[in-house]
């Protein structure tokens, strides 16, 4: 539990990314088959899952540093 509440961000990013991945598959997908993500739902929702997650970390770990930053300037 202690994992999930430390990496909330990460995981939120996974859950939206998730459901992106799958909604690009349903809306635009590939109609000939010839795509790798996007021609099979779970490629293209297991993606979108793995590059919601990975964005939400990135930018979780970016504010956490400028958060550091601005308090040790204000010491």
């Amino acid at each position: 539990m202690k994992l999930l509440i430390k990496n909330k961000f990460a995981v939120l990013g996974v859950i939206l990314g998730l459901a992106a991945g799958y909604a690009y598959y349903h809306f635009v997908g590939c109609s000939s088959g010839s795509c790798s993500i996007t021609s099979k739902p779970v490629n293209s929702t297991l993606y979108g899952g793995l590059m919601g997650g990975l964005l939400l970390s990135f930018l979780d770990g970016f504010l956490e540093r400028k958060k550091r930053k601005s308090e040790e300037g204000q010491s």
